[in-house]
């Protein structure tokens, strides 16, 4: 019983370690249009903290599950945020039909996840 307690605290532990990259990550993507095109000092160094980290925390992740799982889902999740969070804060447009596709986005990281190998 305590080795799947573990087991299970290491899984909890290495997903919330793949969100904090995905976290840093879609930071790091909506300060690019704030950096102007990197001449803006304080975004773009912002943006190139934000996508370090994400990516210390992605060779971190990429160590404990497959590397199609993470990277599936650290592209898929961003995408989806990124989208979401741009329509929000920079007024683009979403369309029914890029909406669509944005939850198929999830949907398929959702599949990967739940029938991953080990």
């Amino acid at each position: 019983m305590h080795f799947f307690m573990c087991f299970n605290n290491l899984m909890i532990n290495t997903y919330l370690l793949l969100f904090v990259a995905i976290a840093f990550e879609v930071a790091g993507t909506m300060m690019l249009p704030l950096s102007q095109n990197f001449t803006k000092a304080f975004p773009t160094a912002i943006l190139l903290v934000a996508y370090g980290l994400s990516f210390y925390f992605l060779a971190i992740v990429s160590t404990k599950l497959p590397l199609s799982v993470v990277y599936a889902s650290w592209a898929g999740i961003g995408i989806f945020s990124v989208a979401i969070l741009s329509y929000i804060f920079y007024k683009q447009s979403l369309n029914w039909q890029t909406l669509i596709g944005l939850f198929l986005v999830v949907i398929g990281v959702t599949i990967i996840n739940l029938y991953k190998t080990s």
